[in-house]
């Protein structure tokens, strides 16, 4: 018998999907570059450096930038210097990333609202994350 975990991996590949289909139909942005620009916005002046945004969205620091670039590429994202270590680069949300998450925000509110009702609280869902050492969803 396969463990729990793998059918968890399942449903979320599914949900997944749904969000791609609809968020790739609206603005042609998948959900992990809609999650990259959402966690992007979230930070203080829409900047962030790569390895706090792959704390963010649970990625590595390497895999943020290789997904940062197509964003940079078409103007949602822009790439600055930090102001206080000139090594470290920021990733920065521009005026056109702001705009298309606007945009896409019914998008994904109506997506998650066709989802079937889940039948965990979100203190149980904060436990599993606590657990795997994430953050835990913020209220």
């Amino acid at each position: 018998m396969k463990p729990l975990v793998f059918d968890l991996l399942d449903i979320a590949a599914r949900i997944e999907k749904r969000f791609d289909s609809a968020l790739s139909l609206a603005r042609g942005v998948s959900l992990r570059e809609y999650r990259m620009l959402a966690s992007l916005s979230a930070f203080e002046g829409g900047r962030a450096t790569r390895v706090a945004l792959a704390e963010a969205v649970g990625l590595t620091p390497s895999a943020v930038t290789r997904a940062l670039k197509p964003l940079e590429k078409v103007g949602l994202v822009a790439t600055e210097k930090s102001a206080r270590d000139a090594r470290q680069s920021l990733a920065r949300l521009t005026p056109a990333g702001e705009v298309l998450l606007s945009e896409v925000e019914q998008v994904v509110a109506d997506v998650a609202a066709s989802l079937p009702p889940l039948p965990v609280t979100e203190a149980e869902i904060d436990e599993v994350a606590r657990g795997l050492a994430m953050t835990p969803r913020a209220a």
